[in-house]
């Protein structure tokens, strides 16, 4: 498959033409994220984006203005469908630059096209902007249909810290409150993190706790992101984002996966938003929305 090559500030990323995926993200030596082959197959959504709604949509069924659809099922094992519709999709390069050892940048653009699930036009635009600061990307959404539209998004990268095992990570997790799930993983109530497992506020090693929640509540700094860090004996990493338009993450060790990394997945909206309306997008025909995400050593 295509691939697009980025350099700048001493990082190394490279995406793909399929999904507009982060394949690769390195700083130096290091691996920032987990990649995986040129040829594919892409594991557990690895660097991918997830459009029009992160997480699950249960039983893939949703009424939106008093009109009922429902979406493929590619979650058959829990009956759900999944991440949304571009993930695994062709996108086509608009832009591509890199100045060596300085920045760079590429831009990706995909349209969704109604369909019986989701009879929605949305012209969607990726942009990777690699330098001194990380990698920044920026998804854009335009509605280019004749009706409102329900969305949310949100990335799927696996972060690594550093060489040694995600047990000795130490997690930054600043969020207040996580929701929990029932057996298929669709949520069922909001809760306090204060005295659960799922309490990183106070950074700590990782350990045996296994994490696939969504969180919210986030404490940010002065510039209005949330950050969330991993930190290992030989290095870190940390993903920032304006929690005003993504004030959900998802969080994942991937436990019993057999796959490297931590799962750490800024959203708009929690898992079942198309259902639930909870911090819902709905873009108005000619309406657009925009987010940002940079990943970064620390």
């Amino acid at each position: 498959m295509p691939q697009y090559v980025l350099r700048g500030g001493g990082y190394h990323a490279e995406v793909t033409q399929m999904g507009a995926a982060l394949r690769v993200l390195r700083h130096g030596d290091r691996d920032l994220v987990a990649s995986w082959p040129e040829e594919g197959p892409v594991p557990h959504y690895s660097g991918t984006l997830l459009a029009p709604w992160p997480n699950r949509l249960a039983r893939g069924r949703y009424t939106f203005q008093g009109d009922r659809f429902e979406v493929p099922i590619n979650e058959p094992e829990r009956g759900h469908a999944l991440h949304g519709l571009v993930a695994f999709a062709g996108w086509e390069l608009v832009e591509l630059l890199t100045v060596e050892d300085d920045h760079g940048f590429a831009r990706l653009a995909h349209t969704i096209e109604p369909s019986p699930g989701y009879p929605f036009r949305l012209a969607l635009q990726v942009r990777y902007a690699l330098g001194a600061g990380g990698l920044a990307t920026t998804l854009t959404a335009e509605n280019i249909g004749d009706r409102p539209a329900p969305y949310g998004c949100g990335p799927h990268p696996w972060l690594i810290a550093d060489g040694g095992p995600e047990e000795g990570w130490e997690l930054d997790l600043p969020a207040a409150r996580v929701l929990r799930t029932d057996e298929v993983l669709i949520p069922t109530t909001l809760e306090p993190v204060d005295g659960t497992p799922y309490d990183f506020r106070d950074p700590r090693p990782l350990g045996a706790t296994a994490i696939d929640e969504a969180f919210t509540g986030l404490a940010t700094g002065p510039d209005g992101l949330a950050r969330v860090r991993l930190r290992g004996p030989q290095g870190g990493i940390q993903i920032a984002w304006d929690a005003a338009t993504m004030p959900w993450v998802q969080v994942c060790t991937g436990t019993g996966f057999g796959h490297r990394g931590i799962a750490v997945e800024p959203m708009t909206c929690p898992p079942d938003a198309f259902n639930t309306g909870t911090d819902l997008v709905v873009l108005d025909p000619g309406g657009k929305h925009e987010v940002t995400w940079t990943i970064s050593v620390l």
